[in-house]
C-alpha cells in the first residue's frame, strides 16, 4: 500500500556523489580579488608653505609629525611623493578634499592619483 504522506513512493537510498557517500557536498566559493589601490601624490610648488604641507599630512593623511616633516621634505626635493594608498574611491575623495582645503587656504596644492 502506498504511504498516504508520500504518494511518489518510498525514498531511494542517496547514491554516492563527490563527498564520497558522506551526503553532503563542499560548495566551491568564489574567489574574490582584493581591489587595486591606488596612490595618491603630492606635487611640489612654489607658493604651498612647508608647515601648509606638513599640516594637510597630518589632518589628511594620519601622518604623524615626523612622517609628515619627512614626507615634506621629499615632496619639496624630489618634486613629488606618494602620501598615501587607498582604493579609488578613497585615493579620489583624499585628493579632492585636500585641493578643496587648499585652495580654501589660499594655497596651490596639487595632489593627482595613480595606479598601482
Amino acid at each position: 500500500m502506498a504511504d498516504p504522506k508520500n504518494p511518489n513512493g518510498p525514498k531511494e537510498p542517496s547514491k554516492p556523489g563527490k563527498d564520497g557517500g558522506t551526503g553532503t557536498e563542499t560548495l566551491e566559493r568564489p574567489v574574490t580579488k582584493k581591489p587595486q589601490l591606488w596612490r595618491v601624490v603630492m606635487h611640489n610648488d612654489d607658493f604651498t608653505t612647508q608647515e601648509f604641507v606638513v599640516h594637510v599630512l597630518i589632518q589628511f593623511f594620519r601622518k604623524d609629525l615626523t612622517e609628515a616633516n619627512h614626507l615634506m621634505l621629499k615632496v619639496h626635493m624630489s618634486g613629488k611623493a606618494i602620501v598615501g594608498v587607498y582604493t579609488k574611491d578613497v585615493a579620489e575623495t583624499k585628493r579632492d578634499q585636500v585641493i578643496d582645503y587648499a585652495r580654501e587656504h589660499g594655497h596651490p596644492l596639487m595632489l593627482t592619483t595613480e595606479s598601482e
